[in-house]
C-alpha cells in the first residue's frame, strides 16, 4: 500500500486542495476545509467490505429491456406509501434528512416494524444510540419482533460482517455521519467518510437487493450535511420537517427515481410514535379566526392532493421612512409584487403602511394560485373588512391586474366543498366546463377589482 497522502478537503462542497484555504474556491463557503489523509486503496477491515463482487455488465438493445413493473413493499401508512411513490422499492437507496430532535429515529424505527411485521427481515444500524436506548423506543412504539435486529455499531467492517451474518432483506443506518471506514484516517462525519460510506450502501442495495435507508444531518442553514454528491448518489431523498415547535411534522420528497417529488405527508407526534394525519386541510384550518379582517382560504394542490389553508395578511401604519415587508411560508418578493399590482391597479394606498403575511398552522405556498389569496388578505387587512367565512379564493394575479387560470381546479373545489365551503372565488380562464359541486357557488372573475367586489360583497 502506497503511503498516505495529506489534502484538504472542503466539507461543504467536496472540493480538493493541497494546502488549507480561508475560502473554498468552488462554493464560497468559509472555513470549510479539513485536513484528511487519502490512501492508495481500501482494506478490508474486521470482517469484509459491502462491496461485492459481481459479473461485468453487458451492453444490450434498448429494445430488449424488460420494463416490468417494479415491485413495491408497503408500508400500510398512506402517507409515507405516497411520498415514496407507492411504497419501497427492493434496491432502493433512500436519505431521510431533518433537524435533530424532528423524529428521524422514530419514524425508521416505525418503518422497521412495519417491514418486521411484513416478513422482510431488517437490521436497525444505530451508531448514535446503544441497544437498550433503542429498545426501550421500540417498545413505546410497539415495535417489537422477531424479524427486526439491532446492532450499536459505528465501525463500517462490523456492519459489513453482521449484515453477512443476519442477511437481511432491508437495512437502516441512523446516521451515515456517524458511521466510518476504519481504512480511511479521516474523521468519522468528514467528505470522504460519507462519500465512502454511501458509496458501499449503494453497491449493497443494487447488488443484493437489500432495501437501504439512511439517516443524514442537516447543517445550520437546513441543507444535508455532507457534499452535494450524496445527494445524486442515492435514489429518494426525503426531508422531515416540524411545523414551527408544534407536534406536526411534514415530510418531503425532494428527489425520488421511482415516483413524484410534489407529494407531501402529515403526521402527528404522540406518545406512542408519529400518527399519520389523513386531513391535513381540517388540521391547517382549526383554529381559523371567523369574521376577522385579513384572513382568506386558498386552495393549494402538492402533489396529488388539493390542501387548504390560511393566508393571513395584517397592515399597520408605520413610524419609520421604509415600510417592512415581513412573510412567513410565501415569497417575500411575491408579496411586495401583489401590493404593488393593488396600488397600482387596485387603487389601494399602501404607501407607508408596514405589511405582514402569513401561512397559518406552519404551511408553505410555492405556487402561483395562491396569488389571489395573498392580495385579498391585504386588502382585507387594508380595509377592516372580513371575508365570508365560507369563501374560498385562487387564483393567479398578474401585472396588469388580470386574475389568470391555474391547474386542477375541479380538485381544489372538490376539497372546498367537502370541507364546508358555499362559495369560490375562481379565474375566468381554463373553468368554462367546470361545474360547481353541489351546494356550492362559483364566482368567476377576471380582474384584480372583479376579485376583490365579490370577496367583499
Amino acid at each position: 500500500m502506497s503511503k498516505p497522502t495529506s489534502q484538504h478537503v472542503c466539507q461543504a462542497c467536496g472540493h480538493v486542495e493541497r494546502k488549507w484555504l480561508g475560502r473554498c474556491p468552488g462554493c464560497g463557503a468559509v472555513s470549510s476545509f479539513v485536513e484528511e489523509h487519502a490512501s492508495a486503496g481500501p482494506k478490508s477491515s474486521k470482517g469484509g467490505s459491502l462491496a461485492v463482487s459481481r459479473p461485468a455488465a453487458k451492453a444490450i438493445r434498448i429494445t430488449d429491456v424488460d420494463i416490468t413493473e417494479v415491485p413495491r413493499r408497503k408500508l400500510g401508512m398512506g402517507e409515507l406509501d405516497r411520498v415514496l411513490g407507492g411504497g419501497l422499492v427492493p434496491g432502493s437507496l433512500v436519505l431521510v434528512g431533518g433537524e435533530p430532535g424532528v423524529g428521524k429515529s422514530t419514524l425508521l424505527l416505525e418503518v422497521a416494524k412495519r417491514l418486521a411485521h411484513s416478513g422482510l427481515r431488517t437490521l436497525y444500524v444505530s451508531a448514535e444510540e446503544s441497544t437498550a436506548q433503542t429498545r426501550l423506543r421500540a417498545e413505546r412504539l410497539g415495535a417489537l419482533h422477531e424479524e427486526l435486529f439491532l446492532l450499536s455499531e459505528t465501525d463500517l467492517g462490523v456492519v459489513a460482517s453482521q449484515i453477512d451474518a443476519v442477511k437481511p432483506g432491508a437495512l437502516i443506518i441512523d446516521s451515515v455521519q456517524t458511521v466510518y471506514a476504519p481504512e480511511l484516517d479521516s474523521a468519522p462525519g468528514t467528505v470522504s467518510q460519507v462519500r465512502e460510506v454511501t458509496t458501499r450502501a449503494m453497491q449493497l442495495a443494487k447488488q443484493r437487493g437489500i432495501t437501504t435507508l439512511l439517516v443524514g444531518h442537516v447543517t445550520k442553514d437546513g441543507g444535508l450535511a455532507g457534499p452535494k454528491t450524496l445527494e445524486h448518489m442515492v435514489d429518494c431523498v426525503l426531508s422531515f420537517e416540524s411545523s414551527r415547535g408544534g407536534p406536526h411534522r411534514v415530510l418531503r420528497a425532494t428527489k425520488n427515481r421511482f415516483g413524484s417529488t410534489a407529494e407531501l405527508a402529515v403526521f402527528e407526534m404522540q406518545g406512542g410514535g408519529l400518527i399519520p394525519v389523513d386531513n391535513p386541510s381540517a388540521l391547517f384550518l382549526a383554529e381559523r379566526p371567523r369574521g376577522r379582517s385579513g384572513s382568506v382560504v386558498t386552495a393549494t394542490i402538492e402533489g396529488t392532493r388539493a390542501l387548504l389553508v390560511e393566508v393571513q395578511a395584517l397592515c399597520v401604519q408605520t413610524p419609520f421612512g421604509n415600510p417592512r415587508r415581513t412573510c412567513t411560508g410565501i415569497d417575500t418578493n411575491r408579496v411586495a409584487l401583489l401590493a404593488a399590482v393593488l396600488e397600482r391597479r387596485a387603487g389601494l394606498s399602501l404607501l407607508g403602511m408596514d405589511l405582514f403575511v402569513n401561512v397559518a398552522g406552519g404551511a408553505t405556498l410555492d405556487e402561483p394560485a395562491a396569488d389571489l389569496a395573498a392580495a385579498v388578505s391585504i386588502a382585507s387587512s387594508l380595509r377592516q373588512r372580513a371575508v365570508d367565512p365560507d369563501l374560498i379564493i385562487f387564483g393567479e394575479l398578474g401585472l396588469a391586474g388580470e386574475v389568470r387560470g391555474v391547474a386542477r381546479v375541479d380538485s381544489r373545489l372538490e376539497e372546498a366543498s367537502r370541507l364546508g365551503f358555499t362559495r369560490a372565488v375562481i379565474p375566468v380562464a381554463g373553468t368554462a366546463t367546470v361545474l360547481a359541486p353541489r351546494g356550492m357557488l362559483l364566482v368567476r372573475v377576471a380582474t384584480i377589482d372583479e376579485a376583490l367586489d365579490a370577496a367583499f360583497a
